[in-house]
């Protein structure tokens, strides 16, 4: 689970994060920033994002608040998972993730 934040709304406290690129099926290559103590993955951004970040939501202190209400990838979950009629459900990921993260941008003020 990531939550969308703005890049100015972000501010990593304690290890540094280092930067660990991947490939991705579409030939993409993506950039994901972990702990450089244990490898977790913290963050992410990539070049549609414009001004926001992905944060691994288990990485917070405070879950408790957090409550999904967009889905990548739905096609690959188990069959006993049931999504919220009301929530943005993506079969895959979505042509442009800018699709998916619209929302969170202006609600941002951008």
């Amino acid at each position: 689970m990531a939550i969308v934040v703005a890049d100015a709304a972000f501010r990593l406290v304690g290890s540094t994060a280092r930067p660990l690129e991947s490939t991705a099926d579409s030939g993409r290559v993506k950039v994901r920033w972990v702990c450089s103590e244990c490898g977790c993955w913290v963050y992410s951004r990539s070049k549609w994002d414009n001004g926001v970040c992905r944060v691994r939501a288990g990485t917070l202190d405070d879950t408790s608040w957090l409550r999904p209400t967009k889905h990548f990838w739905t096609r690959s979950k188990q069959p006993w998972v049931k999504l919220p009629d009301d929530d943005e459900v993506f079969e895959t990921q979505p042509a442009r993730l800018e699709q998916g993260y619209s929302a969170a941008r202006r609600s941002f003020g951008r």
